[in-house]
């Protein structure tokens, strides 16, 4: 009866490793779905990275457009302005729920 159910284990235990083959298949198959989704994110991360890394770039960037373009300067502070000014008030508004 122990070589029986030694005989019956080792065939479950096979059974369980088919099995889980066959579902790391799938898993892969349906994760590929993710890839292009998770490539782009990994970008945007790596782009913040190196932002972080080097402000004196954005900074120069805006320099450039201010001396080039000061009317254009003035039009997008003015929308970021009221945006975060927006942005605040509505994180005012939402707070008090929590």
């Amino acid at each position: 009866m122990n070589r029986e159910r030694a005989t019956a284990l080792a065939l479950r235990q096979q059974l369980l490793r088919l099995r889980s083959t066959e579902l790391r298949g799938r898993l892969a198959a349906d994760a590929a779905v993710l890839r292009q989704p998770l490539a782009l994110a990994d970008r945007v991360r790596e782009g913040w990275r190196w932002l972080r890394a080097n402000p004196a770039a954005p900074i120069a960037a805006v320099v450039v457009v201010a001396v080039l373009r000061p009317r254009r300067v003035w039009r997008w502070g003015w929308k970021l302005w009221w945006g975060w000014r927006a942005l605040r008030q509505l994180q005012r508004r939402i707070q008090p729920a929590r």
